[in-house]
């Protein structure tokens, strides 16, 4: 059974979020915002930090103008370590680009540059022989209403599976309800998707417009260009990634209902498919999966009043999120089994399925894993005894043993998909 510490917390957590979902529903018209919000004045967020603390550095990024869309990249430190040994550098007289660092022919302006503090700075690569490392987009939980992607919890799980899948990070701060209801959350995820793939192709252009060098004295390209190309490269594509992102080796994490928000654009990219290129989806975990359904399972009678999100809780939260003429248990944001779905469920990603032992919801998520598996999908599942709903992405307050296995446990998967070779040391 949960400890004594997390039922109380449970209790508490429950009488909170009533009381604020409550509230909303009764006055909906006031909540309008076409800009939408990523958190809660309650919520507690950690500063983003890019001097790698605990070996993880993070930034923030507001990437739609139009909507509060940001992200938080967590990069692991791992990814400075180059290749292969670089090169000696040629005795000549350094070049110097835009930025006014040193270059030249080897040692050129893909340099992983650290300011005063150890905070990094690095910026898109000419050439480099640093290590690229997967991607993996992350959603929170939080019941459509609440969670955000910097928050404090947040923030440790994330640098946890940062380090121990050694992948670039990439957390999503998607617009939650009921200031923005659906598709709000489903488009955001598949806005960053689309983002990404823009940055990798913008990386690339920069690259490749920018590979011009100094030989006595002369440019191979104008300094006008050389000049464009180091704006270009400084304004618009994300540094981090363009030096140390593998898009093509890009995974989907979700938790709660960050969960559907993943299986949502693993659907798309599914559809888009070479559309997305470079971006290419290996393979998605679903945590502890927000699926609900008009049809109750065994999990949904017996576990009703579990522990943090029961079911009187869901239902609150499922009626702030989908609109009132929407409103359905079998909706297509709610329930992955219903009839009709597109694309066919043997053209999905890889999928992992995390469940709590004390999850009314676990159910629903292991039917939708065995459908998985009829069509020859790898879709395994993988059950944590005595554990709840957000157990390991609320280890921050929970302390749950079992938080540190479970990312133990989708790392050792999740490098089956993402390692070079097929094997998890091989990148």
């Amino acid at each position: 059974m949960p400890s004594v510490a997390v039922k109380l917390y449970s209790v508490f957590f429950k009488f909170l979020l009533k009381h604020r979902l409550q509230n909303r529903i009764q006055a909906p018209s006031e909540n309008s915002d076409p800009f939408g919000v990523t958190s809660r004045p309650e919520e507690s967020v950690a500063a983003a930090n890019p001097s790698f603390a605990d070996g993880v550095a993070t930034k923030d990024i507001h990437i739609d103008p139009f909507t509060s869309l940001s992200i938080r990249i967590f990069l692991p430190e791992s990814a400075l370590t180059p290749t292969e040994p670089r090169a000696t550098a040629h005795m000549e007289e350094p070049r110097r680009n835009s930025f006014g660092v040193a270059s030249n022919d080897v040692a050129d302006e893909g340099l992983n540059l650290m300011a005063a503090g150890g905070v990094y700075r690095g910026y898109s690569p000419a050439k480099d022989n640093r290590r690229k490392l997967p991607v993996m987009l992350q959603f929170h939980g939080g019941g459509w209403v609440s969670g955000s992607n910097d928050s404090v919890a947040n923030d440790l799980f994330c640098r946890r599976i940062a380090k121990l899948c050694d992948v670039i990070v990439v957390a999503v701060g998607y617009r939650l309800a009921p200031e923005s209801r659906y598709p709000a959350a489903f488009e955001d995820g598949l806005k960053v998707l689309n983002w990404l793939a823009k940055q990798a192709n913008l990386a690339e252009c920069s690259k490749s417009m920018g590979n011009g060098r100094v030989r006595g004295g002369e440019f191979k390209k104008s300094d006008a260009h050389r000049h464009i190309v180091d704006s270009f490269g400084a304004s618009v594509v994300e540094p981090w990634l363009a030096a140390h992102g593998d898009p093509s080796r890009c995974v989907l994490l979700g938790a709660s209902c960050g969960a559907n928000i993943a299986h949502y654009v693993a659907q798309k990219a599914v559809e888009g498919g070479k559309l997305l290129d470079p971006v290419k989806v290996v393979a998605q975990v679903l945590m502890y999966p927000f699926f609900v359904g008009s049809v109750p399972t065994h999990s949904e009678i017996k576990l009703a009043n579990s522990y943090f999100y029961d079911k009187a809780m869901c239902m609150l939260a499922w009626k702030l999120f989908l609109p009132e003429e929407d409103f359905s248990l079998d909706h297509l944001a709610a329930n992955p089994l219903v009839l009709g779905r597109v694309p066919p469920l043997k053209l999905m990603p890889p999928t992992l399925t995390v469940v709590a032992e004390h999850d009314w919801m676990r159910d629903r998520a292991i039917a939708y894993s065995e459908e998985l598996r009829k069509v020859n999908v790898d879709a395994p599942v993988l059950e944590y005894k005595d554990a709840v709903h957000e157990f390991a992405t609320l280890d921050v307050l929970l302390k749950s043993p079992q938080a540190q296995v479970c990312a133990e446990d989708i790392a050792i998967w999740v490098k089956k998909y993402i390692s070079l070779r097929g094997h998890e040391f091989s990148y």
